[in-house]
């Protein structure tokens, strides 16, 4: 962890001129300094110290990521939007555009109000964060000016220090990690749990500190051991011993390890020149160590989503100690140290400044798809995806008038935008203002719009022509839900007095009826949560009152024919019943059986023979007077069959069903139409000559691209 040290301009410029050689460069550094140090004058820290401190020391941290230019003197000013009063046309004017876009970047990651009180808003934030930065600069200078308040936390009160501890920790070290800047995430980590858990903390800086001696003497030994091993297979190379962070050592031993047995507190670093003298170091590490199963990790082959690439080993090293080493070429230890961007300057040997801008634009729609992907929850298919989606940026984000920031999809209008806010504020939004001007609500809003939502109890709610204009599939299906619910309502009390009605019909008490028990049974047969649901389902048709009633209170003569096939057995009949020369044969009305159709007959008292599907449910409830039935060969007639259509649409598609249907011989008796939700679904009572065509006309419907899938219906 760096220690605080009292820095002057003269030091900046010293570490800036490392890998900016030119002396105009350096010289708008200094200017720039010169320029924040007149603005921040008079003001001072909490620690007491003068204001220039903080972004002179933000600067500072900018070098060691090899930050060019524009970065550094963006570093120093990125207080002056905030904190001075100065406006970013004056900044454009004294320092260049870039400049002036990268100091108000960050003026408007300042205003974001972050909370970490649930998982959904960690991961929200750390997606703002990216999507509001045109540049990815903006976050980096974001990094370096949260890591230098960090070093500097102990002049706040505790419970603010907490409070910026848990946010560093939660939202910006994840990025930080993502960009590939282990140095400062690592520092972020570490700072973060100093202030969250002092016991924790030094309780483990103290058993560091303890075994530090024997295992700095461990470590050295097995460094002259790999050394002498890669020296004799002449493969150049620098090593190092890798100290392991308290913060890491901390995840390990909340996870149920030991400190003695956190074997990786022994670490090497390898450096070769090139990519292959990686694998043959690697290989010939392991013919004289052995290596732990599992253990090994190539991410040189599959570089980590930051551009991450290195190759981890954990041996037998001396005396029996494990060891976790890296090996990794110069190239890729700088990235991995300091991120992407200060690849190409350490690489180069020169300015950075249009090298780390075009890099930073080639990749920085690469950052924003993947912070806030988890690699160990997402299969690469879903991984591919999420990128695919999120490469695009089509999001805008616009302010509240209290300044919370809202994210919503480009071309989105206020009624997303209220909607978003929450459902209550779009079901009464009557108007909109957006910068103080009132708008049209199919405005377009654009980012860093504020905007402000006139809402009134008396509102009547959503229109459905709002459904036009919304962008935002959110903002759609609530309106949506607003209409199904009043749908929903009258469903239910539709369905509520058919069942009375069937009730009254069959003389059946209510009391009777609605008893704890049936009520259970009920609910467990159809499986549903509570009446409501059930009156719902028989006010929208999906099962009918009578089939419910059945249920509880079942008698053969209920299961009424269809119709009569047939009153004589004869070679003309459509129904043959082996050993009966002549029977009255009648088609189940539940299951509506169709030629094709495995089917079965039950005697019934009274009424012949009810023909039913294998497949009804209905067939439990009766008794053993089962026989067996058959289609004859020829068959003259079309028999009526029930199909409910499922589609993932709320637009009416019946005509082009109908279109579709008309292809057969067929004939469509009713339609009924179902909504729930952003899906619709269609009862269609068709008369069909077999079960052979009935495959036909679903075939067709399957190659209609809203249809989810279709299925008959048994009552």
């Amino acid at each position: 962890m760096s220690k605080n040290k009292e820095y002057t301009i003269d030091d900046l410029i010293e570490k800036a001129s490392v890998y900016i050689p030119e002396e105009e460069n350096l010289n708008k550094i200094k200017d720039a300094y010169q320029f924040a140090d007149i603005c921040h004058g008079g003001q001072y820290r909490k620690s007491g110290e003068p204001y220039i401190i903080h972004p002179l020391n933000t600067a500072i941290i900018l070098t060691t990521v090899y930050a060019d230019t524009d970065t550094l003197i963006a570093g120093l000013l990125h207080d002056t939007i905030e904190d001075c009063g100065i406006e970013k046309e004056e900044l454009e004017e004294k320092f260049g555009k870039i400049v002036a876009n990268l100091v108000y970047g960050v003026s408007k990651l300042g205003r974001i109000h972050f909370s970490t009180e649930n998982e959904y808003l960690i991961d929200y934030y750390k997606k703002i964060i990216v999507g509001m930065s045109e540049d990815v600069r903006v976050i980096i200078v974001k990094l370096a000016d949260r890591l230098h308040n960090m070093r500097t936390l102990y002049a706040l009160p505790i419970e603010k220090q907490k409070k910026i501890a848990k946010e560093t920790l939660e939202i910006l070290a994840p990025i930080a990690h993502h960009l590939g800047i282990h140095k400062i995430k690592s520092e972020l980590e570490d700072l973060s749990l100093r202030y969250l858990k002092p016991d924790v903390f030094y309780d483990i800086a103290e058993k560091l500190d303890k075994t530090k001696l024997e295992r700095d003497n461990t470590v050295n030994d097995m460094m002259n051991l790999v050394t002498d091993l890669l020296n004799e297979h002449n493969i150049p190379h620098e090593i190092k011993g890798r100290a392991k962070s308290i913060y890491s050592i901390y995840n390990k031993l909340n996870k149920g390890r030991k400190f003695s047995d956190i074997y990786d507190l022994l670490a090497l670093r390898i450096l070769v020149n090139t990519e292959q003298e990686c694998y043959l170091a690697l290989g010939i590490i392991h013919s004289k160590f052995k290596p732990i199963p599992k253990r090994f990790k190539d991410y040189i082959a599959m570089p980590k989503t930051n551009m991450y690439q290195s190759l981890h080993t954990t041996v037998f090293g001396k005396d029996g100690y494990l060891f976790e080493i890296q090996i990794r070429t110069y190239d890729m230890d700088e990235v991995a140290e300091n991120g992407i961007a200060s690849h190409w300057a350490y690489k180069e040997h020169k300015d950075a400044s249009k090298l780390m801008q075009n890099t930073t634009e080639q990749k920085l729609q690469f950052f924003k798809s993947i912070i806030e992907l988890n690699e160990d929850k997402m299969s690469s298919e879903e991984f591919v995806n999420s990128v695919k989606d999120e490469v695009l940026n089509n999001n805008i984000y616009c302010f509240t008038p209290k300044g919370d920031i809202i994210e919503l999809p480009k071309g989105s209008t206020p009624i997303d935008f209220a909607y978003k806010v929450h459902t209550r504020i779009g079901e009464t939004m009557i108007g909109a203002l957006v910068n103080n001007s009132i708008v049209p609500l199919d405005y377009e809003l654009h980012s860093n719009d504020i905007v402000k939502i006139n809402t009134s109890k008396n509102s009547n709610g959503p229109s459905q022509e709002w459904l036009k204009i919304v962008k935002s599939s959110q903002a759609r299906n609530k309106i949506r839900a607003f209409f199904t619910k009043n749908e929903r309502e009258i469903y239910i009390e539709r369905g509520k007095d058919f069942l009375e009605k069937e009730l009254r019909k069959r003389k059946i008490p209510f009391s009777d009826f609605f008893t704890t028990e049936n009520q259970n049974k009920l609910l467990k047969e159809f499986k549903i949560n509570d009446l409501e649901e059930l009156y719902l389902e028989i006010g929208n048709g999906k099962h009918a009152a009578s089939t419910v009633v059945n249920i509880l209170y079942r008698k053969e003569e209920e299961i009424k024919p269809k119709k009569i096939i047939s009153k004589a057995v004869d070679n003309n009949s459509d129904i043959v019943v082996s050993g009966i020369d002549k029977v009255k044969v009648n088609l189940a009305n539940c299951c509506n059986p169709i030629p094709g159709d495995d089917i079965i007959g039950y005697i019934t008292k009274g009424n012949g023979i009810s023909v039913h599907r294998r497949c009804c449910h209905n067939l439990e409830y009766l008794d053993n007077r089962i026989i067996r039935v058959d289609w004859n060969s020829i068959t003259s007639e079309k028999y009526e069959t029930v199909i409910l259509v499922h589609s993932n649409t709320t637009e009416n598609k019946i005509l082009e069903m109908i279109q579709k249907m008309s292809m057969f011989d067929i004939r469509i008796d009713r339609f009924l139409t179902m909504h729930d939700k952003d899906d619709t679904i269609y009862e269609i009572t068709l008369y069909v000559q077999n079960l052979e065509c009935l495959k036909k006309i679903f075939k067709e419907l399957e190659k209609l691209s809203y249809v989810i899938k279709i299925e008959r219906l048994i009552r």
